[in-house]
Formats: C-alpha cells, structure tokens, sequence
C-alpha cells in the first residue's frame, strides 16, 4: 500500500455510545504513537485510511492504492540536470520572500464550479451562452528578463496615498 494522501478528514464520536470507544482508539494509538488503519466507502468505492489523533478527536487521511500511484522516474527521467546561475536563484528567491504571506483558506475559491454555477444559472433564465474565448498565455523566452520584469513592477508599484499627498503638499510649498 502507498502512502500517498488523497484527502484529510476530522472524525469525531458520533453520540455518547462511541466516545468511549472512539477515546480508546485515539488515547492508545497517540500513547503508542502509533497510526491506525482502517476501511471506509466514499463515493461508491472502498478506501484505506489513516487515523491520526489530534487533540480529542482523529484525523483521517485517505490513502492511495499502489495501482493508482505510479513511480516519479519515468515521468522525469527527460528534464535535464540545469546548473543555474546564482544571480537567477537569488532573483527568484526575492520574488518568493517579497510574495510570501501567512496561508489563509478563505482567500481561495473554486472559481470552476462558480461559473459552472453562474452558467447553468444563466441558462435557466433563458440568457443565450456565449463561447468563452480561447486565451493563450504569452510565452516567456528569457527566464531572467522576465524575474526582473517582476522585481521592476513590485518597485514600481504606485506610491501609499498618504506619500502623494505630502509630495503635492511640498510642490505646493515650493511654487
């Protein structure tokens, strides 16, 4: 069996029947520090899965099967070993730092199934269906033209109000 994760899951006693039970599994298996397995059906198919505790309840982690993992190798055995210049890494690593931000779910939507969502809702309200329009990224030739291309716009960015106001009030003074 592979250990890859599909998805994670918090389990919780359902009732007062299985706290008890539920508390010995979760107490003995963090005690031993130890992962539990087990079976459970989703979507009409049987899946292992992993229970872990976590405070006073399990999480659960749905595993993969070795039939639907296959192995890296072949997959990557074509990309070449690059040895990449220093000043390219180190451009890349500012653009990284600079847009790095503390992880919030809530900023993230499933911005497919909201249009499927406004179409099929468009479509019920007799509104006509107009094809989307093909959209083709534009290709970047030169990697590092194009990580200083981000670094200039970043510094480029449009001063906070508060710094335009004390220029103009300056310009102001000056005339």
């Amino acid at each position: 069996m592979s250990v890859t994760s599909t998805r994670r899951t918090n389990i919780a006693p359902d009732g007062a029947v299985g706290q008890e039970a539920f508390a010995v599994i979760r107490d003995t298996i963090a005690k031993l520090n130890m992962v539990a397995l087990g079976r459970v059906v989703l979507a009409r198919r049987e899946h292992v899965i992993a229970l872990e505790p976590k405070g006073r309840g399990l999480v659960g982690t749905t595993l993969r099967y070795p039939y639907e993992v296959r192995e890296e190798k072949p997959y990557f055995e074509d990309i070449p070993e690059l040895k990449l210049p220093k000043e390219m890494l180190d451009l890349a690593a500012h653009i990284v730092e600079t847009k790095s931000a503390h992880f919030d779910p809530s900023q993230f939507e499933d911005r497919y199934e909201n249009a499927l969502i406004d179409l099929l809702k468009k479509k019920q309200a007799g509104e006509k269906i107009a094809p989307a329009r093909e959209f083709t990224p534009p290709r970047v030739v030169n990697l590092m033209e194009a990580l200083r291309a981000s670094v200039d716009a970043e510094e480029k960015k449009a001063p906070a109000p508060s710094t335009r106001a004390r220029r103009a009030a300056k310009k102001k003074a000056t005339r």
